[in-house]
């Protein structure tokens, strides 16, 4: 099955565009929290130093690694704890014509937002993720903003007595 066919048939499933956008978040986050350890086995990489090393090591190692191509990393927030990552291209959306008013609501590749947190989540960082702008909405780029909102603790396993 397709991107694009499951995308279509969640809409038709659920007949709501914000319902779908959550939809394909949470399957994005499944996937994330399984990709992280193919990721991170494939690549011998340690842990980032800081939040501007992990945009760069997503954008120049994760998605060429797993999409083929690498995202600009940009707009980071004074703080250092959001950026944005520009798609010049997008493998999900090439050849995709949104349906009639779908354009406004429909976050189409919001797969990959959860993809990220997923991800993320898994080596102790919580983020939000968003699309800022799309180029299937007819506006000029495909935006990606992800902001980091706390350091997540490791949990230890309670022993077993």
């Amino acid at each position: 099955m397709t991107y694009g066919s499951v995308v279509a048939q969640l809409v038709k499933d659920y007949e709501d565009y914000s319902e779908v956008n959550k939809q394909l978040e949470k399957m994005g986050y499944n996937i994330g929290v399984r990709l992280i350890e193919d990721f991170l086995a494939k690549t011998n990489m340690g842990k980032c130093a800081d939040f501007k090393e992990t945009a760069e090591t997503i954008s120049k190692v994760g998605f060429k690694m797993f999409l083929g191509f690498s995202p600009a990393v940009t707009n980071w927030s004074a703080d250092g704890k959001e950026f944005s990552l520009i798609l010049e291209e997008n493998p999900l959306a090439e050849f995709v014509e949104l349906p009639d008013g779908a354009a406004a609501e429909l976050s189409y590749s919001n797969i990959l937002c959860g993809v990220l947190r997923g991800a993320l989540e898994m080596v102790l960082m919580q983020v939000e993720c968003n699309f800022v702008s799309d180029v299937l909405r007819g506006e000029e780029t495909t935006e990606l903003r992800v902001k980091l909102v706390k350091y997540l603790e490791e949990e230890v396993p309670m022993a077993e007595d």
